[in-house]
């Protein structure tokens, strides 16, 4: 899996691109929390359940059902996720945690498509090193793991972000000159 913060970074990315008329601000960090959410499945560990159950690590809480519904139930319980951008924001959000695990160089694969189909998959390219848990992420092939992330990550995110940023001001130049 790729580290906290860079699951957080997709969805403020995406918000910043979508600017803030669009996404407001308690909906990107809502987002960006929910980028978070499927890797709360490992508390099943201490309860028994195995990393290759439907409800283990990396599988139903990674689903594009699971990123659907949680949506879904914001949007009908928040007022400030009722518009269909927030919405979809929400679910892109949450949604993009599976498929950045499905970019990393470990672990069984992501169960995307559950519950209507039980494999684990990963990407033909998985570019992103497995983040290491505990100490260990303080060593050497932590470093390796914040690098690849960087390179696979971030960099595209702040790309997307700033491209986003780009164009409200390049649309006030434009109608300051009228």
């Amino acid at each position: 899996m790729p580290t906290i913060i860079t699951h957080a970074a997709v969805p403020l990315a995406l918000a910043a691109a979508m600017g803030p008329r669009r996404i407001v601000l308690p909906v990107a960090l809502v987002g960006a929390a929910l980028a978070a959410v499927p890797d709360a499945d490992v508390i099943g560990f201490k309860f028994g359940v195995a990393y290759a159950d439907a409800w283990g690590h990396r599988g139903a809480s990674h689903s594009l059902a699971l990123a659907a519904f949680t949506a879904a139930f914001l949007a009908l319980f928040w007022p400030r996720a009722r518009t269909l951008p927030a919405a979809l924001f929400l679910f892109v959000a949450m949604a993009s945690h599976g498929v950045l695990d499905m970019a990393t160089d470990g672990g069984l694969g992501v169960g995307l498509a559950w519950p209507f189909e039980t494999g684990r998959h990963f990407l033909p390219a998985r570019p992103i090193r497995v983040s290491p848990i505990g100490a260990e992420f303080f060593s050497a092939r932590g470093v390796e793991t914040l690098l690849s992330e960087l390179v696979w990550v971030w960099l595209p995110c702040a790309v997307l972000a700033l491209t986003g940023l780009r164009r409200p001001v390049l649309a006030d130049a434009r109608a300051t000159e009228r």
